[in-house]
């Protein structure tokens, strides 16, 4: 397999005409959806890095689709940096492209793959203890939202239609739970029955859209603090990565997912829920980060409702773990059996601590916007 792995990333190399020999390679492990790779090419004295990447297209149905948004958000963010007089590859995505100027490819057996730069000394944080690297992340989805404010989202594709719609994802839940295809869902009953007690607090934020309150917006859709790029002296943000789900949203969804991911007091599948709660000093660094770089940019409807999408996708992730679980196990990647189960139950108990705490998370963002 290693063999096959090595021989399939030279061909991968050679075909987006990256010069020089494949001399390194590294799996990376991190991230639920795509197989990604570290790899190094040298070139005479000249020795680069890059990320490989294989794309998981069960997730990603049209994977093409997610490259052709992928090079306008970048190119857009390109045009904006030297706008700016920010310039190299440090501060933005480049993916490479074929000879037949594709920014992927597809190999015989089908697989999908896509080769972008590897922002050197750089560093990324799978959890965010330090209130600073909250702040900086906040700094970079708040700044990306101001990147492409006037970028005009009617030509990006829906990559994963209805991806935060949480009222459809509910439907599509409690259709699942009625067919209960593998036999799992009487194990998951009380589960379950929370989910369906907050099914109308968790719609809300569909109403809002629905009656014009909150505007859509081009977000990024995962906004964990690994998917920025920090310089690694500094701590300052180079770069937001992963733009898989660069579709058309609510600020909301990016606001909430950080907080979900990142202020939880334990990992995202810890299995002793005694351990999990909403850290309101990280809630606030990440909202003085985030609403610092967005300014002006959000309404004030759209800042009212903050605290509701982080409350919000936490269910509505919970109910996907949920529903990946009773459907055997397809969409995210497990460790072990149950894995999807002992995530579930961690974003519900954080989801009921976020519900405790609401009156404290708005009255955060409210002394935010005040100052």
């Amino acid at each position: 397999m290693q063999l096959d792995i090595k021989a399939t990333l030279r061909q991968v190399c050679k075909l987006f005409r990256i010069p020089g020999e494949l001399i390194e390679y590294d799996l990376l492990t991190s991230g639920n959806i795509n197989t990604t790779y570290y790899v190094v090419c040298q070139n005479g004295e000249e020795r680069k890095a890059y990320l490989a990447q294989k794309v998981n297209s069960y997730v990603f149905k049209e994977p093409e689709k997610v490259m052709h948004n992928i090079e306008l958000v970048t190119e857009h963010i390109r045009r904006q940096n030297e706008a700016r007089g920010i310039f190299g590859r440090r501060t933005r995505l480049h993916f490479h492209h074929t000879a037949e100027g594709k920014n992927f490819l597809v190999l015989n057996d089908g697989e999908f793959w896509r080769l972008s730069n590897f922002v050197e000394d750089s560093v990324s944080f799978d959890t965010a203890e330090d209130a600073k690297v909250l702040q900086m992340s906040g700094k970079a989805f708040g700044q990306f939202a101001r990147q492409l404010a006037d970028f005009d989202a009617t030509k990006l594709y829906e990559t994963i239609p209805h991806f935060h719609d949480t009222r459809r994802r509910l439907e599509t839940f409690f259709a699942h739970v009625e067919e209960d295809t593998c036999g799992r869902c009487e194990e998951v009953r009380a589960e379950i029955e929370q989910i369906s007690q907050a099914r109308e607090f968790a719609c809300r934020l569909n109403e809002m859209v629905d009656s014009g309150e909150l505007p859509l917006r081009v977000t990024h859709n995962d906004t964990k603090t690994n998917n920025v790029l920090f310089d690694k002296d500094t701590l300052e943000p180079l770069v937001v990565i992963d733009l898989d789900t660069v579709m058309p949203g609510l600020a909301a969804h990016d606001f909430g997912d950080t907080i979900r991911f990142a202020a939880n007091t334990a990992a995202e599948d810890e299995a002793d829920v005694s351990k999990v709660s909403l850290n309101l000093e990280l809630y606030r660094a990440f909202a003085e980060g985030y609403i610092g770089a967005a300014g002006d940019l959000l309404t004030p409807a759209e800042l009212d409702s903050m605290a509701l999408g982080a409350a919000t996708i936490t269910l509505e992730l919970a109910s996907r773990f949920l529903d990946d679980y009773i459907t055997g196990d397809k969409y995210f990647k497990t460790l072990y059996p149950g894995h999807n189960l002992v995530r579930t139950r961690c974003q519900l108990a954080l989801f009921a601590d976020m519900m405790a705490k609401m009156e404290q998370m708005q009255g955060i963002v409210r002394e935010i916007v005040a100052r």
